[in-house]
Parts: C-alpha cells; structure tokens; sequence
C-alpha cells in the first residue's frame, strides 16, 4: 500500500488516470473508496478529516490547524481557508551531536537537551497563542519531527489540541516560508491510500 496527497484541483484528473490504469471504477462510501476492474483499489480521505461524499467535493470553511516541530525550528499556522490567516515561523540554535567522551560528552547532551526543551517551549508558546487563543481550532495537522511535537503537545495549554490531531503526518525538514507554504498545501490535500493488484506506476 502506498498514501499519495492529492490537491483539491487535481483530485477529477487523478481519479481519471487510474481508470485508465486499471479500468472503470465503482465508488463506496466509508470510507469514499474508488475500486477498479483490475481489483486495484483507492480508499480517498479528505483534508483535515474531512468525509468525503463526492468528486469534485466542494471543500466547507473550517477552523484548520498545523504544526511542524523539528529541534531548532517550528512553523505554526491557522485559518479557515487554504491560506493561512495566521502564521509564525522560528528558529532555535540546537547543537548537533559531539563526538567528544566522558564528562564533556554529558556535559555537551545536557545543554544540547535545555536548549531543544528551549525551542519546543517556545513552539509551545505561539501554539497555544495562534491554535487556542487567537484562532482556536476544529482540526489539526502535525509534521516534522514526532517526539518534538509530542513534546511541544505535552505542555498542559495544548491538551485540548491532541484530541484534534487528524492525518496526514508531514515528513518536512526544518521549516521556513517555503515549507511553510508547502505543508499547507499539503494538509488541504486528499489523502489517497492505494492497494494496486496489478504492476505498474501509481496513477
């Protein structure tokens, strides 16, 4: 099985080249699922949990959340369109690992560990002031590093978030605009697992 993320704009055309991959298709509900003549199957699921009912389905407004946590970077932004109505980017210097021994070694782990507990405390800070505060959210998107996350979604103001945490999961690097601006799209995407009974490329 392999998960692809499918733009809005691009869903009809993509559906389109898996019938012609794998034959004409019949659709079920719960989840909305594509199944072709070949046995190949496409189980789609909307953006931040949304259910899927039809194509092209006409995406509501929602209160949508994302954070991305990496040690020495976190991106945090909110809205209730595709583009962010809120946003906030940082950095955090985090040493990288020493290769020096013994004492300096601990010494070196224990202010490499204050200065990461540093950066989630402040990824922790404008989490809670944009996804709670300002713009208190419905759904939530994470990425980057997964014990940095759960790390900044330890701090007590935020428990109320982990409960709205949906899929995707976004594997990106340490954030700036420009993954900023690709996580969102990605997390507005569809999420399009596909089980494929035949060779060949994915649609």
């Amino acid at each position: 099985m392999q998960t692809v993320l499918v733009p809005a704009s691009r869903l009809a055309r993509w559906l389109q080249n898996f019938e012609t991959r794998h034959g004409a298709y019949t659709l079920t509900q719960d989840p909305f699922t594509a199944t072709a003549e070949d046995g190949s199957v496409a189980r789609i699921h909307g953006p931040f949990g949304l259910p899927v009912t039809e194509v092209p389905l006409v995406l509501p407004e929602l209160r949508w959340g994302l954070l991305v946590v990496r040690k020495g970077g976190f991106a945090v932004a909110a809205g209730t369109t595709p583009t962010p109505a809120l946003r906030k980017i940082g950095r955090r210097h985090v040493q990288g690992r020493s290769k020096a021994g013994g004492q300096s070694q601990q010494r070196f782990a224990r202010r490499r560990d204050n200065q990461a507990r540093d950066a989630y405390a402040a990824a922790a800070d404008h989490a809670f002031r944009i996804l709670v505060q300002e713009h208190p959210v419905d759904s939530l998107v994470c990425g980057g590093d997964r014990s940095a996350v759960d790390a900044v979604l330890a701090d007590p103001r935020l428990r109320g978030l982990v409960d709205k945490v949906t899929a995707p999961w976004l594997a990106v690097p340490d954030p700036n605009a420009a993954i900023l601006a690709k996580a969102v799209e990605d997390a507005w995407s569809f999420s399009v697992q596909i089980e494929e009974s035949s060779p060949g490329d994915l649609p």
